[in-house]
């Protein structure tokens, strides 16, 4: 594979979107790439041989929205009661395509394709024992592996084909078989190729109805792993590429695994990578469908924008992995320092006491959590005259952090000496000739109201005249490809390392959670990018939300961790415990070490490998019993389930990684 050794951008343009062009699989009734719209998936979490149970979370799944279910089939036992699951869905009204969900049992394959309109394999285990042992392979010795591998494979590929089942091959960064993990690492590149060999049998049967997810626990390497495949694709062969599920493994629940999910979905969508989604939230999988469908909804009726011209220099020195741009260090961001989190107040208040109490209440709330810069609109004299009111009674109140002021270019000659950061929109050319005039005390921020080949015009007016940014943002309907034209422009004008303002304001008049679904995927994307030195968030409830919710985001895109962090899977019929309840419980313990990252899984198919990207692991291993981990060492086995929460504690106190909690305020008698 030479693509993923490329600069290409796998998409059309990274500055414009496009949705990837893909032939189209059935599934059943349902199509899967193509004209097709995005489509949403989820799983059940029943036991396979519960008919009743799994017929009955299926058909609430369907009725919630759920356009093709997923569900695990272990065994031979399992994979043939698929049928009378089926059967019983059909009884019910509901025609929902099954998938079954195969690990480590190419027998349950074959059984399940006779029962179900889609077979998910996972290359890492299908034919392939995962030991994690190290050992060196000659060319001879790797070739001998993949033909026993083609060898377990075939059979399954020929009888898809006879049957019309389409087919998903579902790399996970967390089971990468040893012979690849040996030969390309634990990393992107080897989930890539980990897929390449089983699609190799597929091409050579002549068999198309193939569906690929590259899944992680980390968005980071899940974009670069879909990224990876897609490049590869389109060097495989010039015609349609195959159909994409995108989604993030592991992602945990509640608003982490909300954050977490839109930031890798949402980047991959914003790229126009991605024909079917999953949410894997550790919840009841019903609440995982109005999340998918909500991230979906930005890009289905989504018209593909004009591609810009070439804007002289790339946004990324690599697109297939994550560096941190590199930029000089302004008044205490960019540089080496960790991405700033800024809070957006809005109009400037007319009563400047009054907000500064209500601001300083606000943010004592935060702990120990920083708000390292508030922002306030000025639209005329009279708001910049309270945007000064309002700094000087916070400092007042001793709330002595860094107050911007963004004003129109008209009234930034007016503005200089206002505020620790002047922004001045620049919305035309009239705007960018006043830059000229625009004198600031302190570093001045360009916000450019542009996107596509206007923002190309407008930045070269900016800059012909002469003057030159501390900080640049942009304010744009595509924020996410708008902010990677600006900084391949500055690039290009000889400006590469001036730092980055990404600012995003909720939609007033979206719900909550698919507002918290679109600031997580317009930040993050351009985070894991590696653009971005300071986040302003604002409209999400007041500035302690704003705060709070941008640490999420740069939590979940790996670039600042300020809580602890659990990985944790969605649960299905292999798992063996109450996963939701029993993540409620670990949490409750370990939610006060910020820094540590805990996964709970709920089985071994993709618990020991994610254990790589954990300090510490809780996975089942038995009825009523786990296994213990540190990294990928299971270091305690076959602990009962009551004492394996204590035990846990244990381990993580003897790694010199526990504190004791805060105790808790006693309350006013």
């Amino acid at each position: 594979m030479t693509a993923a050794g490329t600069n290409a951008f796998p998409a059309a343009s990274p500055y414009a979107w496009r949705r990837r062009v893909t032939h189209e699989v059935r599934v059943g009734c349902i199509g899967i790439g193509g004209a097709n719209p995005i489509r949403v998936q989820s799983m059940t979490t029943t036991d396979t041989l519960d008919t009743a149970g799994t017929v009955a979370q299926a058909e609430a799944l369907a009725r919630a929205g759920c356009e093709i279910v997923r569900i695990t089939a272990p065994g031979k036992r399992e994979a043939e009661n698929l049928g009378a699951i089926r059967a019983g869905l059909r009884e019910r009204g509901v025609d929902v395509p099954l998938v079954a969900d195969i690990h480590f049992t190419p027998g349950a394959a074959l059984v399940a394709a006779e029962h179900v309109e889609k077979v998910r394999i996972n290359p890492g285990n299908y034919a392939d024992k995962k030991r994690f042992e190290v050992r060196e392979y000659s060319d001879a010795q790797y070739a001998e592996e993949v033909a026993r591998v083609d060898e377990r494979f075939r059979p399954l590929v020929r009888r898809c084909k006879e049957l019309g089942r389409a087919m998903r091959i579902g790399t996970n960064h967390g089971s990468l078989s040893d012979r690849i993990m040996n030969r390309h690492g634990d990393t992107p590149r080897g989930m890539v190729e980990s897929a390449l060999e089983f699609l190799t049998v597929c091409e050579d049967e002549g068999y198309r109805d193939v569906v690929f997810s590259m899944k992680a626990s980390n968005a980071q390497v899940a974009i670069q792993a879909y990224r990876l495949l897609a490049a590869a694709l389109v060097e495989r062969s010039h015609e349609a590429g195959y159909p994409f599920h995108v989604g993030v493994t592991e992602a945990g629940d509640g608003e982490d695994g909300r954050v977490k999910s839109a930031i890798g979905i949402g980047a991959l969508l914003e790229d126009g990578i991605g024909d079917t989604i999953r949410v894997s939230l550790t919840e009841d999988p019903v609440k995982e469908v109005p999340v998918a469908r909500a991230l979906a909804a930005r890009y289905d009726t989504r018209a593909a924008d004009a591609v810009p011209e070439d804007p002289g220099a790339a946004f990324v020195a690599d697109p297939f992995a994550h560096a941190r741009r590199a930029t000089r260090a302004v008044a205490s961001a960019g540089g080496d320092a960790p991405v700033r989190v800024e809070a957006d107040l809005g109009p400037a208040p007319p009563d400047a006491a009054t907000a500064a109490v209500r601001v300083g209440e606000a943010l004592a709330q935060l702990g120990d959590l920083a708000c390292e810069g508030l922002g306030v609109d000025a639209e005329d004299a009279e708001q910049l005259a309270a945007a000064t009111a309002l700094g000087d009674a916070l400092r007042k109140r001793g709330v002595d952090v860094p107050l911007a002021v963004r004003v129109p270019a008209s009234l930034s000659a007016d503005a200089a000496g206002a505020c620790d950061r002047l922004v001045v929109r620049i919305a035309d050319a009239a705007d960018a000739a006043r830059l000229r005039d625009a004198g600031a005390a302190g570093p001045i921020e360009w916000s450019f109201h542009a996107e596509g080949q206007d923002l190309l015009a407008l930045v070269d007016e900016a800059l012909d005249g002469g003057a030159r940014p501390d900080f640049v943002s942009v304010c744009a309907p595509r924020p996410v490809h708008a902010v990677r034209l600006l900084v391949a422009r500055l690039a290009a004008r000889g400006l590469a390392d001036v730092p980055v303002v990404l600012r995003h304001r909720a939609d007033a008049l979206a719900d909550p959670e698919r507002a918290l679904l679109a600031a997580a995927t317009d930040l993050g994307a351009p985070l894991c990018d590696g653009i971005g030195d300071v986040v302003v968030l604002g409209g999400f409830g007041g500035p302690a939300r704003d705060v709070a919710l941008a640490y999420r985001v740069l939590q979940g895109a790996r670039l600042r961790t300020s809580w602890t962090e659990f990985i944790s899977c969605p649960s299905c019929g292999r798992t063996l415990f109450d996963l939701e309840e029993t993540t409620a419980r670990i949490k409750d313990r370990t939610a006060h070490l910020p820094g540590v990252k805990i996964a709970v899984m709920g089985c071994i198919v993709n618990g020991p490998g994610e254990m790589a990207d954990a300090d510490f692991g809780y996975v089942g291993s038995g009825k009523g019993t786990v296994s213990l981990y540190v990294g990928q060492d299971c270091v305690v086995r076959n602990v009962p389930e009551a004492a394996a929460p204590d035990r846990l504690v244990d381990l993580i106190r003897e790694h010199g990684a526990w504190v004791d909690p805060e105790p808790a305020p006693e309350a006013a008698s």
